[in-house]
């Protein structure tokens, strides 16, 4: 090989590692693009079912619980999606519903001796 086929392998090289760079920037683009607009329909729809105090309410609890705030709109938008809820949501109802699915509490009960 000579130095002019070692420069022509080295640009090669450098271009394939850029080219796998950009696609990499570009794969992580996407994702975050889909993240944002499955989050944006997600928005759409609760806002479309529940009143505006139900979602302050669901909101503070997301704010409090975050992972038991997600599950609880995990089941909303699955009973959405399943037909199961016709009208929109209330704070009264939202207040039961979140009761209902709270998740179970553990209890320590201390002895001193």
């Amino acid at each position: 090989m000579n130095e002019r086929d070692e420069e022509l392998a080295r640009i090669r090289e450098e271009r394939l590692e850029q080219l796998q760079q950009q696609q990499g920037d570009n794969d992580e683009e996407v994702r975050e693009a889909q993240r944002e607009a499955a989050e944006t329909q997600k928005q759409a729809i609760l806002k479309q079912f529940l009143t505006d105090g139900a979602r302050k309410r669901l909101n503070a609890v997301k704010m409090g619980h975050p992972q038991h705030g997600e599950r609880v709109e995990q089941q909303l938008l699955g009973l959405i999606q399943s037909g199961r809820v016709g009208q929109k949501i209330d704070e009264d109802q939202m207040r039961d519903l979140l009761q209902k699915l709270q998740p179970e509490q553990q209890k320590f009960d201390i002895k001193r001796r």
